[in-house]
């Protein structure tokens, strides 16, 4: 059953996720191949409650999730989006162009720091709005916490410092910054706290609202641990 699942999944997809695997697979899990293998699993799951059904789009969906972070600037030497490698998948396999298009721009405008700056790449569509909610969704709720602190102890950030506050109105550059010093708990604060209300689907909003519960009350009890009053 498995092989025949296998063999039944579309020849682009079987490749991405090889890539993936490939380029992914030796980071701290934050960012891992396990990551956008659980992103590709909820943008098809958010497709499915959207009404999204058309083939093509799906495909464009699918692949788009899986392919998201393998460019990530936070594991580039210069701090910055390396699209290479998933063009040059592009290049390879057999797809529309304006699914090849739709997958770039998709890619391009997702991330927190394109909206934060208002200068999405990417158009609302329905497809971009899928991959980017199941994105935020893998960053909040428990995986949430759990991919937070494994980032945060990747970089050997501190969990918490009272002494260092949140920042307020980030701007894209100091978002991107491996300069400044932050801890792991302002990262609530400061992004996984605001996804909730940044949410494009329905169903991503629907979603939403229990992860970011769960959050709210796992900061909570940490402060009160932290303080020693719990």
């Amino acid at each position: 059953m498995a092989a025949a699942a296998a063999a039944e999944k579309p020849v682009a997809v079987r490749r991405a996720e090889e890539l993936v695997e490939r380029e992914m697979g030796g980071r701290d899990a934050s960012h891992d191949a396990a990551h956008a293998l659980r992103v590709r699993d909820l943008a098809l799951s958010l497709a499915a409650e959207e009404g999204l059904s058309a083939p093509g789009r799906l495909l464009t969906v699918e692949l788009a999730a899986l392919l998201h972070d393998v460019g990530d600037y936070k594991y580039t030497k210069n701090n910055v989006e390396d699209m290479s490698v998933v063009e040059k998948f592009l290049e390879e396999v057999v797809l529309e162009e304006w699914q090849k298009d739709d997958i770039v721009s998709i890619i391009k405008g997702m991330g927190f720091k394109n909206e934060i700056s208002k200068k999405s790449v990417a158009e609302p569509t329905l497809e971009f709005a899928i991959v980017q909610d199941a994105d935020r969704l893998d960053a909040i709720g428990a995986i949430g916490i759990a991919r937070c602190f494994t980032y945060g102890g990747s970089k050997n950030s501190t969990l918490h410092d009272p002494r260092i506050l949140p920042r307020d109105n980030l701007s894209k550059e100091k978002y991107m910054s491996k300069e400044e010093k932050q801890t792991s708990i302002n990262h609530f604060h400061e992004k996984l706290f605001k996804l909730k209300d940044m949410m494009k689907t329905e169903a991503g909003k629907r979603r939403a609202e229990k992860r970011h519960k769960f959050m709210e009350d796992f900061v909570a009890e940490f402060y009160e641990e932290w303080s020693g009053r719990a």
